[in-house]
């Protein structure tokens, strides 16, 4: 009888306890091998070829050569899906922008270990299934993914549009990609991206930094307006309030909803419940199936649904669903999203 095939796992980190700790708390997981360990970048560009590992789990800051640079080395010639495990760091999203898959906040104490290692195991799973390509061609069409998808007409019903949009695995740099692409006076958007506590306000300020709408972590009461994109907070749900012709978030620590905090599914059911003026739903990379239910009730309300295809999905899980239970209106690379966002805005009347 054929036993399942196990996910080989090299653990890179310079520190032993968080080794030891890794090592021993995959190891008895079983779908997980781990094949062996590396005490820097060095050490692991020995081993990848000797152990052949399909997911690398690897720290951020190492002594010598970082996390990042050893990304951005290798990656384009070898990829691997690499999950990071690292404490609250800003480079985190420098890493995933080099191309590592996910990552996982480090354990500040015993406390949390269990965690930790729960977390980083639903990561790693999720990592072994990401469409990890070379990064070598970034590098040419770099200054035509950053290219405007257009410019939105100046009517009034674009102040009553809202958008909302969820990812997961692969969903830091893909929403990135959207965003960038989108006009300042993009009408409002409400983002829901799986990360762990600290990260959200970070990855708020940095789509700020790089958008041309005002980005921030949303706070409980925020008003959804025109060229503002409000990203949940994580470990709290967040949900759209209708008060009178205003729309509202709602951010509450309320239980998880399909294994989320935020979730996806969360916010979209509330769209598809109060929100009366048009809609738009978006859903993204990221394993499982989470937003699928919501998005369905969305464009069964009357919303325009956009699901990212499989070519450009780190992990086709969750757009996947959705398209198979006929929540998608339409299907679009990463690239295009905001193009096709764009082109149905402009054609409302």
């Amino acid at each position: 009888m054929l036993t399942e095939k196990r996910v080989r796992v090299l653990v890179v980190d310079d520190s032993m306890m968080a080794r030891n700790l890794i090592t021993k708390g995959l190891s008895v997981h079983p779908k997980i091998e781990v094949v062996g360990y590396a005490i820097n970048t060095l050490d692991a560009k020995r081993k990848i070829p000797l152990l052949n590992p399909d997911v690398i789990t690897m720290d951020v800051e190492m002594p010598g050569q970082s996390g990042i640079d050893f990304l951005k080395e290798y990656l384009p010639t070898h990829p691997i899906p690499v999950v990071l495990c690292s404490s609250l760091d800003l480079r985190v999203f420098d890493a995933l922008n080099a191309g590592a898959v996910d990552f996982v906040r480090k354990p500040l104490s015993s406390s949390e270990n269990d965690a930790f290692l729960t977390v980083l195991i639903q990561k790693i799973l999720a990592a072994s299934m990401a469409n990890v390509r070379p990064l070598a061609s970034k590098t040419a069409p770099a200054a035509q993914s950053t290219l405007p998808a257009g410019t939105l007409r100046s009517s009034p019903l674009l102040d009553n549009v809202i958008i909302g949009l969820g990812a997961s695995t692969g969903g830091t740099e893909a929403t990135l990609e959207v965003m960038k692409r989108l006009p300042e006076d993009i009408p409002g958007m409400i983002i829901v991206q799986h990360m762990p506590p600290g990260f959200t306000k970070m990855y708020a300020e940095r789509l700020n930094r790089l958008c041309r709408m005002e980005v921030r972590e949303a706070k409980n009461g925020d008003e959804i307006h025109r060229g503002l994109a409000l990203v949940a907070p994580a470990d709290y749900q967040c949900r759209v309030v209708r008060i009178g012709n205003r729309y509202t978030l709602s951010c509450t620590s309320g239980n998880k909803v399909s294994g989320h905090r935020p979730s996806v599914d969360a916010l979209f059911q509330s769209m598809a419940e109060v929100v009366r003026c048009r809609m738009v739903g978006i859903i993204m990379t990221g394993m499982g199936q989470d937003g699928a239910a919501g998005l369905l009730a969305m464009r069964q309300r009357g919303a325009y649904t956009i699901g990212q295809d499989k070519e450009s999905s780190v992990v086709y899980g969750m757009p996947m669903v959705a398209h198979d239970i006929g929540a998608v209106c339409v299907q679009s690379s990463c690239s295009n999203i905001a193009n096709v966002l764009v082109r149905h805005l402009n054609a409302l009347r």
